[in-house]
């Protein structure tokens, strides 16, 4: 099958970008990396009258530490994060989560704020940027604001972007020097999309975990933060007993969604399995 016909254009600068989604709204999507988009438009899921290619805004794009935050360009390619020394020591989790997008050949096309706007509840990045408590940087031609990823993510496939607005960047708090993290996921092969995953940070002061986040992929509609599990762990000691009522506290708190291959029982053992085993490294 093929794409439908559509318009297409590649502005020159985000201010143009912002005109032409302010002039056609809904009727048109943006094209970034093109590794979700292009087969959507080719399955004909998506059929928009104007296809808007970002590919020359490179002001959209690199990672840059700003004061007390890292700021990502929602242009960025996966790999770049993959490879960056400033990722690896200001947001450790990006770069631990990093090999597990895809494949190198996707993980060189594809982009941040591709993956952020696409909102798969499968996907490394939403889930990362909600552990990490960032915040998502958009732009209409009405201004810019910043939208915490708590909020962002609304639905399977859907986030709080109005469809005049684009989404610039995210801007994740630089990681504190006491700070661990941990990103494992488990998939039926590696490059498949996760069954479930875990994007998890904490400070570790003498035994004691504090700010713990907890955020899960691949067991609900969107990321979701495990907020009874993270309690249970707040301020005590991160022992067994610990552990052992965080992973409890999840059966109160994930309501896993069966797939073709797992049913929603395997998937929140699978949840409480990946979680123990990123605690116990959190406190190791």
């Amino acid at each position: 099958m093929k794409a439908s016909s559509f318009g297409y254009a590649r502005p020159e600068s985000l201010a143009e970008a912002l005109e032409l989604l302010a002039r056609h709204g809904e009727r048109a999507k943006l094209l970034a990396g093109g590794q979700s988009l292009i087969p959507s438009l080719n399955l004909r899921l998506s059929s928009p009258a104007l296809l808007i290619d970002l590919g020359n805004l490179s002001e959209l794009e690199g990672i840059a530490l700003q004061g007390k935050d890292l700021r990502i360009g929602a242009l960025t390619r996966h790999r770049a994060i993959e490879r960056s020394p400033v990722v690896a020591a200001h947001a450790p989790l990006l770069a631990q989560a990093a090999p597990h997008i895809a494949h190198v050949a996707i993980r060189n096309r594809g982009t941040f704020g591709g993956s952020l706007a696409m909102s798969d509840p499968a996907a490394e990045w939403p889930a990362c940027c909600l552990a990490l408590g960032a915040s998502i940087v958009v732009a209409s031609a009405r201004g810019e604001r910043r939208v915490q990823a708590e909020r962002f993510f609304k639905a399977l496939y859907a986030t709080d972007l109005a469809p005049d607005e684009i989404l610039v960047a995210a801007e994740i708090p630089a990681a504190a020097a006491d700070s661990r993290s941990v990103f494992l996921e488990l998939a039926r092969r590696r490059g498949d999309y996760a069954i479930v995953g875990v994007a998890a940070q904490a400070r570790r002061s003498k035994g004691r975990l504090q700010d713990v986040r907890l955020a899960f992929l691949g067991v609900a509609a969107v990321p979701l933060l495990a907020r009874r599990a993270m309690a249970a762990l707040e301020g005590g000691p991160c022992d067994a007993a610990a552990i052992a009522a965080a992973e409890r506290a999840l059966g109160d708190e994930l309501e896993p969604m069966a797939d073709l291959y797992h049913s929603a029982a395997t998937k929140l053992h699978l949840a409480r399995v990946l979680a123990g085993r990123a605690l116990a490294a959190l406190a190791a």
